[in-house]
């Protein structure tokens, strides 16, 4: 397998638009690494650029460290699987999945060896003799797959592979991709636009916007100490509640104030808001649904949002119970035991260790 290094990566398209700016990254051999963002973030033209499939305007591009910018695709020794699958719909899944053996002219035995194994990992023997058009969608990505492990190439790249896939065969295809990883022992950089897929599979994650690397980070680093808004809000489902506040002192302590409401920080928040310059200024505090819960013991005080319930979400084993707090909306997410009713006044409590506050004009992060 391979480690790669991408250094200052930029690409500008002939119409001046910029898709990827800066592009700086050292990934490990046997890495998986994920590229997360929005559509149009550039994260697919990164992994194309590394694929040789486009061309790399800026910076350099270093394979096993060797520098590749100028490399055919086919010398790279990368394998890539697309969302569509890109199997040829005439020829048999063996066929396909020997097309590239054949035409690096390795010998027949090797080849019929190498694709029963690969075929067997997958659990796809039964079907080498037919057809694509024969086959549901889990099973394509698979030959997909297949046809991309029998090259045994030094990098996997996998451009949202899921995505035409139906929820439950998402979430078994997953399973599959990280015991593939686990048992290859493969370098694999991974696009997509689903933060559970990004959770579930990554050792580390690429979060990107506009064309910019925001973080990189595990994926537990990423959920719990994220750098800026941009990050909070993207990762995390339902999406981090956000509040924009005032930060005030009283006495000793620092406070922070947003709609009729004022919560005492913890001290090692307020200095750090002390320290910065932000007394008398506006942050913006941010929480996850499941650090707010409903408590009505009237035990809580200082950290508490009375508020009108205005939906509630049973989901199960949880639910989620959405409220404002002046013009803000916030989600608490709660055990399914907790239940409301829509239009109930309920007491619900913030873990202040677990806020996150944020500058509120370069949107990065103050402390967690």
């Amino acid at each position: 397998m391979a480690s790669l290094s991408l250094q200052h990566i930029g690409k500008v398209y002939p119409n001046g638009f910029e898709a990827v700016k800066d592009f700086n990254l050292e990934i490990e051999d046997q890495e998986f690494i994920i590229f997360v963002g929005p559509s149009g973030c550039g994260k697919s033209t990164t992994l194309r650029m590394i694929a040789g499939l486009e061309e790399i305007t800026s910076g350099d591009l270093f394979i096993d460290g060797k520098r590749v910018n100028d490399v055919e695709p086919k010398d790279r020794d990368i394998a890539m699987v697309f969302q569509n699958y890109a199997l040829y719909p005439h020829m048999s899944v063996y066929e396909n999945m020997a097309f590239g053996l054949k035409l690096r002219k390795v010998p027949r035995k090797e080849i019929d060896a190498t694709i029963h194994e690969a075929a067997r990992i997958l659990d796809i023997e039964s079907l080498l003799d037919r057809k694509p058009g024969q086959l549901s969608g889990g099973q394509r990505q698979r030959v997909a797959m297949g046809r991309a492990i029998v090259r045994n190439p030094k990098v996997f790249l996998m451009d949202e592979p899921l995505s035409n896939l139906d929820a439950k065969l998402r979430v078994q295809m997953r399973i599959e991709i990280a015991k593939l990883h686990e048992r290859l022992q493969a370098t694999i950089i991974y696009v997509t636009h689903d933060q559970t897929e990004a959770m579930t599979l990554g050792t580390r994650i690429v979060v990107m916007k506009d064309g910019v690397i925001q973080q990189v980070d595990t994926p537990q680093n990423l959920y719990n100490k994220p750098d800026n808004m941009f990050v909070a809000g993207f990762i995390g489902s339902p999406q981090m509640n956000m509040v924009t506040a005032k930060i005030d002192e009283n006495g000793d302590a620092v406070t922070a104030a947003f709609g009729g409401h004022v919560i005492v920080l913890p001290d090692y928040k307020g200095k750090a808001l002390r320290d910065g310059g932000y007394i008398g200024k506006n942050v913006v505090l941010g929480i996850r649904p499941e650090d707010i819960t409903v408590d009505d013991s009237r035990e809580a005080e200082g950290n508490v949002l009375e508020a009108v319930v205005k939906v509630y979400e049973l989901l199960g084993s949880e639910a989620y119970l959405y409220f404002d707090v002046d013009s803000a909306s916030f989600t608490s997410k709660v055990a399914a035991h907790v239940q409301a009713k829509t239009g109930e006044t309920r007491r619900f409590v913030m873990d202040l260790e677990k806020l996150h506050i944020f500058d509120a004009s370069t949107q990065q992060i103050i402390c967690h």
